[in-house]
């Protein structure tokens, strides 16, 4: 559909919802009907309550069992079912009503460093080595 992203809309949803006065259109939420002008709160709360992907898995789960496992495969090993959807998101809402602090970091082991994907910086000497490597190496194919 179009509108906002997903992820834009449910921190959108969720600030307007904790009482921040932040300016915004309903239009663009889930269940808007552009025809009526109106908002479907029942359509809306079903997005927010993963109805969407409960159908989604219930049609995976009767048409195609492979594309199922493939899709769903961390659902299948918590033991999650399509029916069980409503009730995961629910209690989820319920822990971060009751407790809206964010887990603590863990502790990173002594000694941690960050994977770098950059190259160390070489030496004009190493640099004027490697360009005569691969002038060489450019000669010897043709």
């Amino acid at each position: 559909s179009s509108g906002i992203n997903a992820e834009y809309g449910g921190v959108l949803k969720g600030a307007v919802d904790g009482g921040l006065d932040i300016p915004h259109s309903s239009k663009r939420f889930p269940g808007y009907n552009t025809e009526t002008d109106e908002n479907n709160a029942a359509a809306h709360r079903a997005r927010i309550l993963g109805e969407h992907i409960s159908s989604y898995m219930q049609t995976l789960l009767d048409e195609d069992e492979d594309a199922y496992k493939r899709q769903f495969a961390t659902y299948k090993k918590e033991g999650i079912m399509p029916d069980m959807i409503e009730g995961m998101y629910t209690k989820a809402h319920a822990a971060i009503r009751a407790d809206p602090s964010p887990a603590a970091k863990k502790e990173k082991p002594e000694g941690y460093k960050p994977k770098s994907y950059r190259r160390p910086r070489m030496s004009i000497q190493q640099r004027k080595g490697r360009v005569a490597q691969q002038k060489a190496a450019f000669l010897a194919l043709h």
